[in-house]
């Protein structure tokens, strides 16, 4: 019997391919680098096309895999200081434990964040606890043979009441995917498929209706692998935005990601976008 994915991770390929290595916003740089005793380093730089602003972070990564220990900091030029505690199969088998906290010196503000995770067989669940906006969110998935189905539910305890609530119904299979999520209070519904094709091909659909404005939303996409160093991504919306994205590795450890999106009905009016990302890894 194996472990099902996390209630998020439920049409995760569909998301995925829609979703990832489109650097549209702007230009990012990312630089990772690895000690002898584990511990991993990451500096990311981003320019905002749009704003012109410079944003960036450094994160230290400590794992200790004989403990099932890792530590995390990270500090960003916003001058928040965020740090991460994950604590897995130390108390029990299957069971993993998280603090996440924020820490902005000026102000003085903070926010803490307890998750517990919990996977067994057929089963994978989740609890977590916001302790500076007082909400407690759970969400469990149940698997069998491939097929999905878990729920989601957030409290507010200052509010003392139910602050939303999800679902979701999925099958997954060596080569497709299908799922099926209701959101925002079973206000949102959405539909995807996933299907790898061949070796070099993928492709999938998705479909979203707004019960609360009777609006419908589809987008399409792909995905071919060139060759063993590089892969071209596409997609397409109801409302004419296209995006196109193509990845390649230059040289072991320095990959190059370049995204373009335009809305095909206002091509006159400069409406695209473009950017850029290069990574660094030792």
């Amino acid at each position: 019997m194996s472990i099902p994915v996390a209630f998020n991770d439920i049409g995760k390929p569909s998301k995925d391919l829609l979703s990832k290595d489109y650097p549209i916003d702007g230009i990012k740089v990312e630089v990772k680098t690895s000690a002898f005793d584990g511990t991993t380093f990451k500096v990311n730089g981003h320019r905002d096309n749009k704003l012109g602003i410079i944003a960036g972070d450094i994160e230290t990564k400590y794992v200790d895999k004989q403990n099932g220990i890792v530590l995390t900091q990270a500090w960003t030029t916003s001058n928040i200081l965020n740090g991460k505690i994950e604590l897995e199969n130390n108390l029990a088998k299957g069971l993993k434990l998280e603090l996440l906290t924020s820490y902005l010196p000026i102000t003085h503000g903070k926010t803490i964040k307890i998750n517990t995770i919990h996977k067994q067989p057929n089963v994978h669940s989740t609890a977590s606890v916001d302790l500076s906006k007082l909400v407690f969110s759970a969400n469990s998935v149940y698997g069998q043979e491939g097929f999905l189905i878990g729920a989601e539910v957030a409290y507010n305890t200052k509010l003392a009441k139910v602050s939303n609530y999800n679902a979701a119904i999925g099958y997954s299979a060596r080569q497709y995917a299908v799922a099926l999520h209701a959101t925002n209070s079973l206000s949102r519904y959405t539909a995807s498929y996933y299907q790898r094709l061949d070796e070099s091909l993928e492709a999938t659909a998705k479909a979203d209706w707004d019960k609360k404005t009777n609006t419908i939303g589809l987008e399409a996409g792909a995905k071919m692998v060139l060759d063993s160093t590089s892969f071209v991504k596409g997609k397409v919306t109801n409302t004419g935005i296209v995006g196109i994205s193509y990845t390649q590795l230059i040289r072991p450890g320095i990959k190059a990601n370049l995204g373009f999106a335009a809305d095909s009905a206002h091509l006159n009016e400069n409406a695209y976008k473009v950017g850029l990302t290069l990574t660094f890894e030792n």
